[in-house]
């Protein structure tokens, strides 16, 4: 029997009571091929495992939590389809529309050396303002790039140039589509942070491309606590320090020259959009998520000269690993 056109792969834990009406958007795509649908939970004690199980048509598989791992599990899941093309969301990633599946595959068919395609992350209702405004400049920023297939065209200017190297390995499996034959070569690396982003850069500078589609959209994004966001922070610090070289925050000096340009804004931004009025609490939290996001950075590129006890206490994917917070 000839293999699905595309295999959609969702990563679970205790994904919360969206979570069915995710995987229902899921089934609900249109499509003029066939795909399949896989669920690899890593230890959801809240029912998920009991509703998949109960859906026609979704596989279920189970591994235990602590063998979870970015890339690992994502290889493993990959390993036990056989689509084409493999598209990746998280549990909390909603299908914007029935098109959602199509338009992704699509992005990545554009052209024989598309590795891999990407898709927009809208910000969901009632997201705090300040964060939602972030997203959408970024992808903004994405969608406004030239061409949505992005390769070396310069490699000089791609060995010197920090900026262009992030736009063009920037790749998130919270809505992505890869394709297989390239996966074969480039699996995801074993890593606790970033696996999309270098599986990205090594398919990028091994000659291939990757695909943006605006219209591949997924309703995905996290109001955090002060507390979550400087976690965040930490580890995306941490992370791009250690494997890209990347400074997001060079000294104490950055994070109050940042703090005050970042609330700066959002103040500006409030001022424009009526927040004193339509968001005051999103207004009063600005300051301080603007802190703990620029310390969170601070000590996350400095992870591996702190005691380890305090590295894996400041660390949000531990705490999601040990079983302290929801992850997937």
């Amino acid at each position: 029997m000839a293999a699905n056109k595309a295999s959609v792969i969702l990563l679970a834990k205790n994904p919360g009571p969206k979570f069915p009406a995710i995987i229902q958007a899921v089934i609900d795509q249109e499509t003029p091929w066939a795909f399949d649908i896989l669920v690899m939970d890593s230890g959801s004690t809240d029912g998920t495992v009991e509703r998949i199980r109960a859906l026609p048509g979704v596989r279920l598989e189970t591994i235990p939590p602590a063998s979870f791992g970015h890339g690992r599990t994502r290889n493993l899941a990959i390993s036990k389809t056989a689509g084409e093309f493999v598209a990746l969301i998280t549990h909390d990633a909603m299908p914007a529309n029935r098109r959602w599946l199509r338009n992704l595959v699509s992005a990545a068919e554009q052209a024989p050396d598309v590795a891999g395609a990407i898709g927009r992350q809208l910000p969901c209702p009632g997201l705090n303002p300040f964060i939602a405004r972030d997203m959408n400049l970024f992808f903004d920023q994405i969608a406004a790039y030239p061409s949505p297939i992005f390769r070396i065209e310069d490699r000089a200017r791609y060995n010197s140039d920090e900026s262009y190297r992030q736009i063009l390995h920037f790749f998130s499996n919270c809505n992505s589509c890869i394709r297989r034959s390239v996966w074969e070569k480039i699996p995801f690396p074993d890593v606790d942070f970033a696996e999309d982003q270098i599986w990205a850069k090594k398919a990028i500078e091994a000659g291939y491309a990757k695909a943006y589609s605006n219209d591949a959209a997924v309703y995905h994004s996290h109001d955090f606590s002060i507390r979550e966001t400087a976690r965040r922070a930490f580890d995306e610090a941490g992370a791009l320090h250690r494997l890209f070289g990347y400074s997001l925050c060079p000294g104490l000096d950055t994070v109050a020259r940042q703090w005050l340009a970042l609330t700066m804004n959002d103040m500006r931004f409030a001022a424009r959009n009526h927040l004193f009025r339509r968001a005051p609490r999103s207004v009063l939290r600005a300051p301080a998520l603007n802190m703990a996001k620029m310390l969170g950075y601070f000590f996350g590129q400095r992870s591996k000269r702190i005691p380890k006890a305090l590295s894996r206490y400041l660390s949000r994917d531990d705490a999601i690993k040990r079983g302290t917070r929801k992850g997937g």
